[in-house]
């Protein structure tokens, strides 16, 4: 059964964020050594329950203000996404942005449910480029 394995937290000032989370936290955030701008967040220690995630500047427009209920973007593990994007679109929901690769850990895709609620789904493929 796929599981929620990750979440993103989107910020417009990533800094400002980074040290957010820090202070009040204590979640140990670095810079990803991937190709893109990225930053993997820590929240506990290994074996405790728990998940890690990641944090990058934000893609779209700041939420405005009337929009009160904003969230990090949490991802499902599938093992294959293309049927699971499939399965989305015949269960009545959207692909919001198409799969891509992440070099080295696999394929990700992010997704609207039937209410409008965006997700992400990845296929762990160590060989994505």
């Amino acid at each position: 059964m796929p599981r929620v394995v990750h979440f993103e937290i989107h910020a417009e000032d990533v800094a400002r964020a980074k040290k957010f989370y820090e202070d009040i936290f204590g979640w140990k955030i670095e810079k990803w050594g991937g190709p893109m701008d990225y930053w993997s967040i820590t929240t506990g220690k290994e074996g405790e329950p728990g998940i890690d995630g990641g944090l990058m500047k934000r893609q779209g427009k700041e939420p405005g203000e009337e929009t009160i209920i904003n969230s990090y973007v949490c991802t499902i593990d599938v093992p294959d996404i293309d049927e699971y994007l499939n399965k989305i679109k015949q269960h009545g929901g959207k692909v919001a942005m198409e799969k891509g690769p992440i070099p080295g850990i696999g394929w990700l895709a992010y997704c609207f449910d039937t209410e409008k609620n965006l997700f992400g789904i990845m296929q762990p493929d160590m060989s994505a480029k």
